[in-house]
């Protein structure tokens, strides 16, 4: 990633025919990240440092506080979502943090026998931008490898902690297995970018439609994150009469399992089901439509 791309489709993004004539695609994320995060437990020199509040404890101590807000993700919140998306019939794609997996065999045979997607998510909830390459490199093949070996399934797509190294995507198309990454956060629709001279697809995320900023700052209320999903969907589902879209939206365990927020969560797919014309789908699913009805341009053109 030299070179940054500030124009995009512009303003004649594609005229997408979504599956069934859809409006809008609307891809939900479920991120599994609990017992991957920094721990002094696993060696890290320092906690986890991203809470529901701010942490008093010192560097280089634990901090039982944080762990447990974790715990509750991994014991609670996540049958709770899980719930949720077979009542409305909303197809996940897991973000999955390999080691958080392994530590949840209970989880990983029920995501085994499920049709949701697995993505990868790293081997640990780190910062791959932190890495150099080879250890970058040695990173993915450990987290696809326990992947596998958790839930019977290879992942076919990948995003990492906040954002990517300069080095992910090249590290991707050399591993051989990945059909698309969802490491930016700059369209509402795939596009392709150039790796290694060979097109490379990319599924971008958003960390606004997005329950992590409860934690990080920008939400406070259940009501708040309602009206977030709902004006997203709302808009783009308008704009979808000329100009289909899609919509990301990133959950986690720990935050949008708490009570409150599972019911603004409940609230926004009731209000979404009641629409028509609306794709629920994986992001793999929403990859692969991609590659199949706009695939990349012939080299010169």
């Amino acid at each position: 990633m030299t070179v940054r791309d500030l124009v995009g489709y512009g303003g004649n993004p594609p005229r997408v025919a979504w599956p069934n004539g859809a409006r809008l695609a609307v891809s939900l994320v479920l991120n599994y990240e609990e017992g991957a995060e920094r721990s002094i437990l696993d060696g890290d020199p320092d906690h986890e440092v991203v809470s529901e509040v701010p942490s008093p404890v010192p560097t280089g101590q634990r901090d039982l506080a944080v762990e447990s807000m974790y715990e509750y993700g991994s014991r609670a919140g996540v049958w709770r979502v899980l719930s949720l998306a077979d009542r409305y019939q909303a197809p996940l794609t897991f973000y999955l943090s390999a080691l958080a997996l392994e530590r949840n065999p209970a989880l990983a045979g029920v995501i085994a026998a499920r049709d949701d997607e697995v993505c990868g998510h790293g081997y640990r909830w780190e910062e791959y931008y932190r890495m150099d390459r080879e250890t970058e490199r040695e990173a993915i093949a450990r987290a696809v490898a326990s992947i596998e070996r958790t839930t019977g399934r290879r992942p076919r797509g990948w995003y990492v902690r906040y954002g990517p190294s300069e080095h992910t995507r090249a590290l991707l198309a050399e591993e051989g297995g990945f059909e698309y990454d969802s490491n930016a956060y700059n369209d509402d629709l795939p596009y392709y970018v150039t790796v290694q001279g060979r097109p490379w697809l990319v599924v971008p995320y958003s960390l606004h439609t997005n329950d992590t900023r409860f934690w990080r700052g920008g939400l406070v209320s259940a009501g708040d994150f309602y009206e977030c999903l709902r004006d997203s969907f709302d808009f783009l589902y308008a704009e979808g009469a000329a100009s289909p879209k899609m919509l990301s939206i990133g959950l986690h365990c720990r935050i949008v399992g708490r009570p409150d927020r599972a019911l603004a969560l409940e609230k926004f797919l009731r209000h979404a089901r009641s629409f028509p014309a609306v794709w629920f789908a994986r992001r793999i699913d929403i990859a692969r439509w991609w590659r199949e009805h706009y695939p990349p341009p012939a080299p010169g053109h």
